[in-house]
Parts: structure tokens; C-alpha cells; sequence
């Protein structure tokens, strides 16, 4: 189990001795769960989760963002304890935008419920439209095959940014995606975290995908769930596709897999 020692570095989400049963208290799917992320300041973080199937990888971005509750632990942003009213929105692999309100209004969604005026939202989401790449598609509705997977998934990550740009929660929201796409979304994602310096929470089956992105990969074991291994990512901040290509690039994938296989025989 991985230990984390809190610096002076202010807290951004903590996670504490989170555990997770379905039968009372019988069996649990994720068992005295921790962790720690610290701001970096001028930087960001980008961290990545990776396990086998039905390790609770979702389910931990879930008590992040508000929308589920551990049966026991402590969940904190910013050091106050996560409730209903301090939601934090997250990218699905499902395409999540509203088909029946147009991209413009499904960017804005995030602001219409903090309650910012109509005028000044469309504004500010327009803005971030153009940032990712759809301006001239603000008045389409937000559907396929209106709009193509990688336009929709970034309908969602422009709302999300828009909604909270310090913490960006991303569950595998690249995987239905073809490889083309893929590529231009990643690209697209370390042009965002660059620009904003958010803290983002990324999950994913990809294991290249992972180094590619990722400061930080922290690998899950299976049920009873918690984390198993933690690499350190020695990649440069800024990274581009020729990166992948490198031989410290692909020994980095190839040690992250190693890790995956054996941990993936703990009991």
C-alpha cells in the first residue's frame, strides 16, 4: 500500500482511509483507499489511474466530483469535505452533452447552475468553444451525427473546463473514440492543462496513453481495491507525439506494464 506524506504544498484532493461495501460491511470493493494531491503551482497535475476492470477506478472519481459517497473514509477538495452542493463535473467515454440545447448552451450548462446570468455564461462558453476547437459549430445541437465523437467529447471537456478550471475529471473519455481522433483529443487535453494549469484526474485502459499524459500513474489492485504502485513519470512538461517514439518513452511503458501484470495476481 502506498503511503503519502502531506507537505506544505496546499491540498487539492484527499482521499483517507475510503473504503467501499455493496452488503453491509461483508466485502468491499475498495478498502482503506488514500490519496494525496498537492497543488503545483504554475504547473498542475496530471494524474493518471490504471487497473483491471472493476478495480473502482470510476467509483473513486465519482466521490471526487460529488456523486457517490463512501460507506467510510473522508473525501476533501480544497480541504472541506465534499458534498452535494460542491459537485465537480467529469467527461464520460459516453457522450454526455444534452442533444435537445445546442453546443453553446451545453458549454454554458455548468455556469447556468452556479447561477451566472444568461448573457455572461454564452459569453464565457463561447470563449472556450473557440478554445477547443468548434467555433463555428456553437449552434448545432450538441448530437451525433449532428456533430462527430471527438466534436461531442469536446463539447464535454469545454463544459467541464468552463464549470471548474482547477480540477479536470476524465473518465476514459477518449476510448470510443478511432486512433486518429484519439491522437488530436490528447493533443488537445496537453494544450488545456498546459494553458490552465489544472489539476486533472485521469482514467484510462491505456497504458501508453497513460505515460503519454500523466505526471503521476498510480496502478489499483483488484477488489479489495487500493493502490498498488505509484510511478513518478521523468517525462518532459511539455510533450509531443515524436516523445512516444523515444527509447525512455517506451521503457516507461513497458515498466508500467510489468507492474500491471504482477499486480494484477495479488489477492
Amino acid at each position: 500500500m502506498i503511503q503519502f506524506h502531506d507537505t506544505d504544498l496546499p491540498n487539492i484532493i484527499q482521499l483517507s482511509n475510503v473504503s467501499q461495501s455493496y452488503d453491509g460491511g461483508k466485502s468491499f470493493i475498495i478498502k482503506d483507499f488514500n490519496l494525496l494531491i498537492e497543488d503545483q503551482p504554475d504547473r498542475g497535475q496530471f494524474v493518471v489511474l490504471l487497473g483491471m476492470s472493476g478495480c473502482g477506478k470510476s467509483t473513486i472519481l465519482r466521490y471526487i466530483c460529488g456523486l457517490q459517497k463512501p460507506t467510510s473514509g473522508i473525501v476533501k477538495i480544497h480541504d472541506k469535505l465534499v458534498t452535494e452542493d460542491s459537485r465537480i463535473s467529469m467527461v464520460f467515454q459516453q457522450y454526455s452533452s444534452l442533444p435537445w440545447l445546442t453546443v453553446q448552451e451545453n458549454v454554458a450548462l455548468g455556469l447556468q447552475f452556479q447561477g451566472v446570468d444568461e448573457k455572461t455564461r454564452l459569453l464565457k462558453a463561447q470563449e472556450m468553444i473557440e478554445l477547443v476547437g468548434l467555433a463555428g459549430h456553437e449552434n448545432k445541437y450538441a448530437q451525433y451525427p449532428t456533430l462527430s465523437g471527438g466534436q461531442l467529447q469536446r463539447v464535454a471537456i469545454a463544459r467541464s473546463l468552463l464549470a471548474n478550471l482547477d480540477i479536470i475529471l476524465m473518465d476514459e473519455p477518449f476510448g470510443a473514440l478511432d486512433i486518429k481522433t484519439r491522437l488530436q483529443m490528447q493533443e488537445l487535453l496537453i494544450e488545456l492543462w498546459e494553458k490552465f494549469h489544472s489539476t486533472v484526474i485521469f482514467v484510462t485502459h491505456d497504458i501508453s496513453e497513460a505515460v503519454y499524459l500523466g505526471d503521476d500513474v498510480y496502478i489499483m489492485k483488484s477488489a479489495p481495491s487500493n493502490i498498488a504502485e505509484h510511478i513518478k513519470v521523468d517525462l518532459p512538461y511539455h510533450r509531443t507525439r515524436e516523445l512516444k517514439r523515444e527509447k525512455h518513452f517506451m521503457e516507461l511503458v513497458q515498466d508500467v506494464e510489468d507492474k500491471m501484470v504482477n499486480i494484477s495476481s495479488i489477492k
